[in-house]
């Protein structure tokens, strides 16, 4: 069965908005966690935003990472989306968490949500995160959209924490489901 990794950048202070996000050296790295999650990835899952901004951006990029990034089969979470430009897409159809269920009975490698704040969110929600990747910038931003939702209990095990030259914290956790120790 096919993993479902939710990948975001993030503050100390839990915020996941990219533009308030403490400014840094990108370093190598940082590419290399990058490449490693590609290396790894048989697909994206991504929300609308996300999706828009990628496809704003990333079909005009060149080289390795970005040729085979364009070329992963991208699923997206819209309901108000009725095509899509930067292929190979496909609009997710019902429910989100049905869906998802679906994708990681395929075959074709594990499926990264890469932003999408409100996809992360609910897959968390209905327990079908197998892994959250960050990399935690060094310092709070006191207001912003939060990875994990306020009131929410989103209990997770430690599976590495990486410090990275530049004051960025690789970390993954494995999502536990509520009320296990």
């Amino acid at each position: 069965m096919r993993k479902l990794i939710v990948t975001e950048f993030i503050s100390v202070d839990g915020i996941a908005e990219v533009e308030r996000l403490p400014t840094v050296v990108w370093n190598d790295e940082m590419n290399k966690f990058k490449a490693d999650e590609l290396a790894d990835s048989g697909a994206m899952l991504l929300g609308r935003t996300t999706y828009e901004i990628f496809a704003g951006s990333w079909p005009d990029e060149t080289g390795d990472f970005a040729d085979r990034f364009n070329a992963l089969p991208k699923y997206v979470a819209s309901t108000s989306l009725k095509a899509l430009d930067w292929k190979p897409a496909e609009l997710l159809k019902g429910s989100l968490p049905e869906a998802v269920r679906a994708l990681k009975q395929g075959s074709g490698g594990n499926i990264y949500v890469h932003g999408s704040l409100s996809v992360a969110q609910q897959l968390l929600r209905h327990g079908l995160v197998d892994r959250v990747r960050l990399l935690s910038y060094p310092g709070g931003v006191g207001q912003g959209k939060p990875l994990f939702p306020q009131g929410e209990q989103v209990p997770l095990e430690l599976i590495s924490a990486t410090p990275l030259s530049n004051g960025v914290v690789a970390i993954e956790y494995a999502p536990l489901a509520i009320g296990s120790d």
